[in-house]
């Protein structure tokens, strides 16, 4: 597969999901705000943009969140801007990618301006997860499992990882108490999850289990980890030792024996250092993938990369 095509397969799937999770946190940042009377609301939004890697001035407020990280589209930190990233990646790959893929993010780019303007700040975030989801549907229906299939998912797999670790964080966002684990389980589409396999009420310690290092929930950490080391075997197989590809398997599997080998108390204690690792080996696999498949020259440069 040409070099240009397999580094917009990747982007695409590091696009879209990074729309949807942004969605689903900025969504429990929300309900935090309304639904504490006790938060510092200025602290709080400029933590949440620390999280996020987004530099601030002045009292970061309310709007200012929102406009950075959802509906501004010159900023590459917002949805708006992501989702209009991966249309110009699925124009740049169209050779590849299906009909249906294209025009369920072609649609999704027309329709931004008009769905960013609601009044209500929630909707907007519904309908991007639901747009997400979509393209995430028609790609898993009309895409052969080759190499398009393998860098769409491994740039999937590693931006869930990254931003499910974002999300866990906001529970220890300064001047809040964040989140209870249930919010944080249902925004991540785990709650009935979860209630199957635990079979108990939610608690603390088996929650952040669940979403850190369950195997079979494609929403947990340590399985989005695992598929990634997964998928970069099967685009380069026959890995010789210390190869690239073989530093980024190292580098993500060491994340995930990290958080499967460690007591959940000890990973609760220091969590937003946890998550900051986690962070970390996402952003190293992904240097190693560009210089490894991806032409120097054509690199795409991503402004929240850096942890």
């Amino acid at each position: 597969m040409l070099s240009r095509i397999a580094e917009s397969l990747f982007w695409i799937g590091r696009y879209v999901e990074r729309a949807d999770n942004t969605a689903r946190l900025l969504d429990v940042h929300l309900n935090v705000l309304l639904e504490d009377p006790w938060v510092d609301e200025p602290t709080t939004n400029a933590s949440l943009l620390a999280v996020m890697h987004v530099p601030t001035t002045g009292t970061a407020t309310r709007e200012t969140v929102l406009k950075t990280l959802a509906t501004d589209p010159k900023l590459s930190s917002s949805i708006t801007g992501t989702l209009g990233a991966a249309r110009d990646n699925a124009r740049r790959a169209r050779e590849v990618i299906s009909t249906e893929v294209w025009e369920s993010l072609n649609t999704t780019y027309m329709q931004l301006g008009a769905r960013s303007r609601t009044p209500r700040p929630h909707d907007f975030l519904t309908w991007v997860r639901e747009r997400a989801a979509v393209v995430w549907g028609l790609h898993s229906a009309t895409t052969s499992r080759d190499d398009a299939w393998n860098f769409m998912e491994l740039g999937r797999s590693l931006e869930r990882a990254d931003m499910i670790a974002r999300l866990l964080m906001i529970k220890s966002l300064a001047g809040t108490t964040g989140p209870n684990w249930t919010t944080l389980l249902r925004t991540c589409s785990a709650h009935e999850a979860y209630l199957r396999t635990v079979r108990s009420l939610v608690t603390e310690e088996r929650a952040a289990e669940f979403l850190l290092i369950d195997r079979l929930f494609p929403r947990s950490i340590a399985y989005n980890l695992d598929k990634a080391e997964t998928t970069l075997a099967l685009i380069e197989p026959g890995l010789t030792r210390n190869s690239l590809t073989d530093q980024a398997r190292l580098a993500l599997g060491r994340a995930r024996t990290n958080l499967e080998y460690q007591a959940i108390d000890d990973i609760l204690a220091d969590l937003p250092a946890q998550m900051r690792q986690v962070q970390q080996a996402c952003a190293s696999a992904s240097d190693i993938i560009r210089d490894r498949f991806f032409l120097p020259s054509s690199t795409v440069i991503w402004s929240q990369e850096a942890v």
